[in-house]
């Protein structure tokens, strides 16, 4: 085909579909010929439309809860703010002597759950109850302790025979490598003997100020208090303690708990917690305390 008839063919074609367009739509042609209107980049063009829709979506603010897609990828909702929750009131000292009141009548004389024979069993049995429950701890430390409850004992029989003893329990590796390390330092710098004293406790491998106080409360009856997730719990949600941290807790409980009342009062307030005020749901209706505590979220049965 010759370039002229390419050309009077390309013209008659463009004529023929030009002529069967309404006029109306004839005119819609004219116009953007005789008008383009730029694009994105200032030159002369036809409207891109599908652009123009694009950047008035980006530049409405996206509502929260919304989905918003960019370039095929979804990104997930934007949160919304979650109401804080109101901070308990703080009990008054009366009210705290009667909660102590009513939790001593019910039991007298608490006692850990923990199984111990000795100062060192129950410095091991606290040290394997990190993260774990006390009913647990227990099925491994008694067949544990009939073959080692001392340490000499635990000593001879090393990491890895002990991790054979204490294998059910969470974090057993690093735990046994911890009795093993606090066993030779008790043999090498204290006679064997665990030390009466929470500063050279702390200073034993695995050791915290928790692990410290139950062992000063629970053997030598000392008015210590272990603030565990149980305890912290129960003294911010009562009002008792309010506190940030566990040691903030344990020191403001040091100051409000009656002085009769602080050799039991670490064991009354972790039982409480452990078996009534739950963390997912506490069984208010229940509770000895309930019209003691400020706790203004109580569930009913």
């Amino acid at each position: 085909m010759r370039s002229g008839q390419g050309k009077l063919l390309g013209r008659g074609l463009h004529g023929s579909l030009c002529g069967r367009l309404k006029p109306r739509n004839q005119r819609a042609l004219r116009q953007k010929r005789e008008n383009p209107i730029p694009d994105r980049e200032g030159q002369a063009g036809r409207p891109d439309e599908r652009w123009e829709k694009r950047v008035a979506r980006s530049a409405k603010p996206a509502e929260p809860g919304t989905k918003k897609k960019t370039q095929g990828k979804t990104t997930k909702p934007a949160a919304l703010p979650k109401p804080k929750p109101s901070a308990a009131k703080r009990m008054t000292d009366e009210q705290i002597e009667e909660f102590f009141a009513r939790l001593s009548a019910e039991a007298p004389e608490p006692k850990t759950e923990l199984s111990y024979c000795s100062p060192f069993t129950l410095l091991v049995a606290v040290v394997l109850s990190a993260q774990a429950t006390d009913v647990g701890v227990n099925k491994a430390t008694g067949p544990l302790f009939a073959v080692a409850d001392t340490p000499e004992k635990m000593v001879e029989l090393g990491e890895e025979g002990l991790k054979q003893y204490i294998r059910t329990i969470g974090l057993f590796n690093s735990k046994a490598k911890n009795v093993i390390a606090l066993s030779h330092k008790l043999i090498e710098e204290h006679g064997s003997q665990v030390p009466r004293s929470r500063h050279a406790l702390e200073a034993l491998p695995g050791v915290g100020r928790k692990t410290a106080n139950v062992v000063l409360n629970n053997y030598w009856g000392e008015p210590t208090i272990a603030v565990d997730t149980h305890l912290f719990r129960v003294a911010n949600r009562t009002g008792m303690a309010p506190g940030a941290t566990p040691l903030a807790v344990e020191k403001l409980l040091e100051e409000r708990v009656p002085d009769h009342y602080k050799q039991h009062a670490h064991h009354w307030l972790i039982l409480h917690g452990r078996y009534v005020c739950k963390a997912r749901k506490p069984e208010c209706w229940r509770c000895a305390v309930v019209d003691l505590c400020q706790y203004e979220a109580k569930i009913s049965a």
